[in-house]
């Protein structure tokens, strides 16, 4: 369809987040949807060029929680998938590259409205299931920021498009926006299915198209979005979904000339490693491939002496232990003044003492279980290695793994500012907290500075201004969002633009603007309208030539 008008957007407001209270009617109808899905055990193909690929080769999706209650048998892709799904991307980026841009908006609006209507139960029971989010949680995540990417990106898109070159009399200068030449290899993490339909869906809005691996941990809520999207008319080929294990996908997609751009969020050596990957082929590939990355986070509170101590706690509660502690922005080190732990100490012991751990379909948990057996033993063997050498465990310290991969909410104290559990990623429910005199507050913001690499999340607490302002200068490259006075989670896009440097990623703020341009090439064009047709200037003429009477040189 030919466009004829220059078109305005529905106004993009953040999706309202449903509170799934005793008594509403969201409650009743999220407990039903859980039943049902509980109740089934789905097969679950790859989508190459709008087909159902199954290759016989599956996987269990199960529940972190249950771990022995499978959702889906999943079929696991391979080299050849990749090839089918690079092909089946080519083969739609003809078409979908000169589709007018309100198409494209719109395909990704009625997703929107899809999402947080007809299929929001399914997508948050989905996500409560295979990943072991609470209501809540998924709510926010799944629901809410998901509706959230696609309304706010195509007014990004529409902005991006907006940004135009000034014209001289006689010229008319235009810059046009071009999608990348081959695909997008976007690749998603199991802890956000916000993220997982962010990744592939941003480029594709921008014209380009995309192979999506996900996560195999993430694969349930995956097959829902891939649903989401083809309901929503989003042309066979643009997206083509594979799952499968690592290097399995990511090798023979990288290896492809075809290759325009990442789109990557995960581990900071899986990242290095692509990277590595591309550099040291980068004589294979037609361009420059556009390389976007979120990793890794050691994320702080860092507490003044003029801090509100309960504010402080809240933080740390719901800061590092939501989602079991596996939020990329998820606080995982705190810095208190001596002056304030003492009291906090037991504050802190007794509110993570409160936090229920169990089953996400029974609404008065807090947490679920952590998502695989590899990270139930990363975190026990941390707790473990807390106790072992000296360090105090404040509150929490204990695992479970007899019926789900359940780790207690952990607070661990230590004495040594570079102790590892300050320094290292470990993603999940364990914060390690160092106490500092409180005259050493510049030294401390020296430490939260430097002893980690990465700079993704970080809080500070204060109600003295001044201390405020030295933080935000001080820890300018420690934290790419940055929070006063408030817990170092919760990004909303539209509000705070998400992502670090550092170790930490290419700061390229999913939710924004400054994340959508990396998946254009733009191209000037300049139009002369009565072009000249003579060679020569002015200045070329011969010092004796004549002058005109009363005029200059």
């Amino acid at each position: 369809m030919s466009a004829h008008g220059i078109f305005d957007l529905p106004s993009a407001v953040n999706e309202p987040v449903r509170s799934y209270a005793p008594g509403t009617p969201e409650r009743a109808e999220l407990h039903r949807r859980l039943d049902e899905l509980q109740a089934e055990r789905i097969d679950i193909p790859c989508v190459i060029g709008g087909r159902e690929v199954r290759t016989g080769k599956t996987f269990e999706s199960v529940m972190p929680h249950r771990k022995r209650h499978v959702l889906a048998d999943v079929h696991e892709g391979g080299p050849a998938e990749v090839e089918q799904s690079i092909k089946a991307a080519a083969d739609a980026w003809r078409d979908w590259s000169r589709t007018p841009w309100e198409e494209r908006a719109a395909v990704f609006l009625r997703a929107a409205e899809l999402l947080a209507g007809p299929w929001r139960s399914t997508i948050v029971a989905a996500t409560m299931l295979g990943q072991s989010k609470t209501a809540h949680q998924a709510e926010i995540d799944a629901a809410a920021e998901l509706a959230d990417f696609w309304r706010f990106n195509v007014h990004y898109m529409k902005r991006i498009y907006e940004e135009q070159p000034a014209s001289s009399p006689g010229v008319w200068n235009r810059l046009e926006y071009r999608p990348l030449e081959g695909f997008v290899f976007a690749v998603t993490p199991f802890n956000f299915t916000a993220i997982g339909g962010n990744l592939p869906a941003s480029p594709a809005l921008m014209g380009n198209t995309v192979l999506w691996k996900p996560a195999t941990t993430a694969a349930y809520s995956a097959h829902v979005v891939m649903r989401v999207l083809q309901e929503a008319g989003l042309p066979d080929g643009v997206i083509n979904l594979v799952y499968g294990h690592g290097a399995a996908i990511g090798d023979p997609a990288l290896a492809s000339p075809d290759l325009a751009g990442v789109h990557f969020t995960g581990s900071t050596g899986v990242f290095n490693a692509m990277w590595a990957t591309i550099g040291q082929g980068i004589d294979r590939y037609r361009s420059y491939p556009r390389i976007v990355g979120e990793t890794g986070g050691k994320d702080f509170i860092v507490a003044h002496p003029s801090a509100d101590a309960a504010a402080v706690v809240t933080a740390v509660v719901r800061g590092s232990f939501e989602y079991q502690g596996q939020k990329c922005s998820a606080a995982s080190r705190i810095y208190i003044p001596e002056s304030m732990w003492g009291d906090m100490r037991g504050e802190l012991a007794d509110r993570v003492s409160e936090l229920k751990v169990g089953d996400v379909t029974n609404f008065e948990n807090f947490m679920g279980a952590v998502i695989d057996a590899k990270a139930f033993q990363t975190h026990t063997e941390a707790i473990e290695e807390a106790r072992s050498n000296g360090r105090s465990v404040v509150a929490g310290g204990t695992t479970d793994d007899s019926e789900g991969f359940f780790v207690q909410p952990t607070v661990i104290e230590t004495s040594d500012p570079h102790d590892r559990l300050l320094r290292e990623e470990l993603f999940g429910p364990i914060v390690t907290a160092y106490v500092y005199p409180d005259s050493k507050w510049d030294e401390t913001l020296d430490l939260v500075d430097s002893t980690s690499p990465y700079g993704l999340t970080g809080a500070v607490f204060a109600r003295d201004r001044a201390a405020i302002d030295d933080a935000a200068e001080k820890l300018q490259y420690a934290a790419g969002n940055f929070y006063v006075n408030d817990k170092p989670t919760g990004a909303v896009v539209g509000q705070q633009p998400f992502g670090g440097g550092r170790a930490s990623g290419t700061n390229d703020k999913a939710g924004s603007m400054w994340n959508l341009i990396r998946w254009v090439s733009p191209r000037t064009l300049k139009e002369t309208f009565v072009p000249p047709t003579d060679y020569r200037y002015p200045f070329l003429a011969p010092d004796d030539a004549a002058a005109e009477p009363g005029g200059g040189a």
